[in-house]
């Protein structure tokens, strides 16, 4: 992948920049968050690394500038392990994943390739499908075959991760970490609680269910078979 990496403490950038290219990506990289911000508008890389406490122009009002340009790489920001706030601001602004500091580069490689196996734009659509399932994500509505569904937001946002890559399965942490914004502890029962609720209102009165158990595994949506 061709990353742009944007942090401004120099030793760390270089350690990340060597880490990835070993593993055969493309790097470059900028100290400041306006320079930063420049680069990847003028040549938009298939990922950015973003810290938040940037000089020039700190990271989250880089990731909103770049999401108003409607720039479509895929955006993991670097936060300091305190900074819960700035990281769940990041990633209702449009970063796809975070990872706090301190970090092993063993770890930044493995989220950099599962953000390299995730299909499609970093930047939601504004229409999701999966079979007669849609979704309008600007205006927060859903329907089947027609008929609006009405959900709470949480049973919506839970919803939304699935259909942006349907097929997918995802773990019901990592749904925590998607939808809550959760560190550390995930109280996995309550994503079986909206699953099921999602259930009853996306499937049960449609016949064929889109929603799936993989045993062992998590959830995933995809038309039935």
């Amino acid at each position: 992948m061709r990353i742009l990496v944007i942090e401004d403490e120099r030793q760390l950038a270089g350690h990340i920049t060597r880490a990835l290219i070993r593993h055969g990506h493309c790097l470059a990289t900028h100290h400041d968050g306006a320079e930063g911000l420049q680069a990847a508008l003028k040549d938009p890389p298939d990922l950015v690394l973003l810290d938040l406490n940037l000089p020039g122009l700190d990271g989250l009002s880089v990731l909103a500038r770049l999401r108003e340009a409607k720039c479509e790489a895929r955006v993991l920001i670097l936060t300091a392990r305190g900074e819960v706030g700035d990281r769940v601001k990041g990633l209702h602004a449009g970063a796809d994943d975070y990872l706090a500091k301190p970090f092993s580069m063993d770890e930044l490689v493995a989220r950099v390739d599962a953000l390299g196996r995730r299909g499609g734009a970093a930047v939601p659509a504004d229409l999701l499908k999966v079979a007669d399932l849609h979704m309008d994500v600007r205006h927060r509505r859903v329907t089947r075959a027609g008929r609006p569904i009405a959900l709470s937001p949480r049973e919506f946002d839970v919803l939304q991760v699935l259909m942006q890559e349907p097929g997918r399965p995802f773990s019901r942490t990592e749904l925590c970490e998607r939808v809550w914004q959760r560190d550390h502890e995930y109280d996995t029962r309550t994503v079986e609680i909206f699953i099921t609720r999602l259930r009853k209102k996306v499937d049960s009165t449609f016949g064929a269910p889109l929603i799936h158990t993989l045993r062992g595994v998590g959830y995933a949506i995809r038309p039935a078979e």
